[in-house]
């Protein structure tokens, strides 16, 4: 699984925001290409790449039963580069600060990372601080890989029919775009995209997002005095007038919600600046894009002259509800968690996943624990026995769905 999780980080799947075309970045697709050559040299002979720019593959069971899904997305996020990625093994990790040597500045500290401190003696893989790692999702991907191929060279073993997905555009929500669920033809699914040992995702967010366009007057300082809009000015007091100290996502935990100005652009004719917004509740959510909307239309108001449009996207809900109509799907992941010798804890996550808008369509899709810790970041690190483990609760899995409905 290693070395898998080594070869994927060093390919460059940096998906792009508001691209008509899918996949956003045409380079996605060269792990795409990659998964399905791995895939069919593993046995799995049916192993595509759809036109919907999906991978597709199946793993044969060995009981008559229904198939149950696994799925990853290849893409990583647009916020941090993921060009030339040198991931870094540090072996048998000791509990010292971690200083990462492609920039000084970016160090690792388990007294200021729980989640580390509690890691002494694993091995933990690293970027080398100047890109992030692709823990997300590589290692989910390579988790699940790494379980097909063992289940693969194990048919002794008794295991439900499997099908594997892999999608792209799924940072920029997107993933679960023209997702084929006729022929995927799974009962239940699992992403694999979190990240603390044993944990299962059960809860997302609901998310939307707003672009606020606004256009001013640019003319020549030298003679600008009563004409000059600057669009600029106006686009930062816009997202200076977000309430301070609350509702932001350095300032929020838990199930609370919050607006992010995360992307700005422009000069002083035209600026644009792009808001998501996060709530666990959906009244909630509207109430934060209501203030958004508030707050882009005051900009008018304090400069007429201005222009302003704002174009709203909703992008995935909870997906809460519909895993709450499918006990089984929960029960199954923490039993096979359990037969790994971890401790299984359902969770929420302050994020989403392809699994979230693929339970609103009928498909039961929580997400499980991947390893991976302080995603999209050039900090973001992964535990190597804690993959190891995410690998073994799919092999676990795959037997779990072969046994008789309890």
């Amino acid at each position: 699984m290693l070395g898998r999780f080594l070869r994927y980080v060093r390919v460059d799947t940096q998906g792009a925001y508001r691209v008509s075309q899918r996949p956003s970045t045409e380079k996605q697709l060269d792990l795409s290409r990659m998964l399905v050559d791995e895939l069919r040299e593993i046995g799995l002979s049916d192993a595509e790449l759809t036109e919907n720019a999906t991978v597709f593959a199946t793993l044969p069971g060995t009981v008559a039963t229904p198939a149950v899904g696994f799925i990853a997305h290849v893409d990583t996020t647009p916020d941090v580069i993921g060009a030339g990625v040198s991931p870094i093994v540090h072996e048998a990790w000791e509990g010292d600060a971690i200083q990462l040597p492609g920039d000084s500045r970016q160090v690792l500290d388990p007294m200021q990372l729980p989640a580390l401190a509690e890691r002494v003696g694993h091995d933990i893989v690293t970027s080398d601080g100047t890109t992030l790692l692709g823990a997300d999702d590589k290692a989910g991907i390579a988790e699940i890989m790494a379980a097909a191929a063992f289940l693969a060279r194990h048919p002794e073993r008794p295991r439900a029919p499997i099908r594997i997905a892999f999608t792209v555009d799924e940072e920029v929500g997107r993933g679960a775009e023209d997702f084929d669920l006729d022929a995927f033809g799974v009962a239940a699914a699992y992403t694999l995209d979190g990240s603390g040992l044993g944990e299962l995702e059960v809860e997302t967010f609901s998310a939307k997002s707003m672009r606020v366009t606004i256009r001013g007057l640019s003319v020549h300082p030298g003679s600008a005095k009563g004409k000059l809009i600057n669009a600029v000015k106006l686009a930062s007091e816009l997202v200076m007038s977000l309430p301070q100290g609350r509702l932001s996502p350095e300032t929020t935990e838990g199930r609370e919600g919050y607006v992010h100005p995360h992307r700005i652009s422009g000069n002083s004719e035209e600026a644009i600046v792009d808001f998501i917004a996060r709530d666990h509740d959906d009244e909630l959510l509207e109430r934060h894009m209501a203030l958004l909307r508030g707050l882009a239309h005051e900009v008018v108001e304090r400069e007429p002259r201005a222009h302003v449009d704002i174009e709203e996207r909703s992008s995935y809900s909870n997906m809460h509800p519909y895993i709450e109509e499918s006990p089984r799907v929960v029960e199954a992941a923490l039993e096979a968690i359990r037969r790994v010798g971890v401790e299984p804890s359902l969770a929420i996550t302050r994020g989403g996943t392809d699994g979230a808008v693929l339970s609103s369509q009928g498909l039961p899709t929580p997400n499980l624990f991947t390893g991976g810790q302080e995603y999209h970041s050039v900090r973001e690190w992964a535990s190597v026995q804690d993959m190891a483990a995410a690998a073994a609760t799919i092999v676990e899995l795959a037997a779990v769905w072969a046994e008789p409905d309890p």
